[in-house]
């Protein structure tokens, strides 16, 4: 956890995916994994969640200003039963 100049807290964490989906007829595994950033209260609940989790996330992509990724900002997100 860190803070950002305005004072507000943020986490910044790399999220894995992995899913099977059927494309032209045949069964493909996808894997992805995200640079991901949370702030201010979503930071701090986030942290408490166990890395092994599963979490369905909401939120937008953006490339930073000095980089040529692109981050996932979170926005919501709700842990899985």
């Amino acid at each position: 956890m860190r803070y950002t100049p305005a004072g507000l807290p943020a986490l910044d964490v790399v999220l894995e995916h992995e899913s099977q989906i059927e494309e032209a007829g045949i069964l493909r595994t996808v894997k992805a994994t995200l640079r991901t950033r949370a702030l201010g209260e979503l930071a701090q609940r986030l942290i408490k969640i166990s890395p092994q989790q599963e979490v369905q996330f909401e939120g937008f992509l953006a490339t930073p200003r000095n980089s040529k990724g692109v981050i996932f900002h979170l926005t919501h997100f709700q842990q899985i039963q």
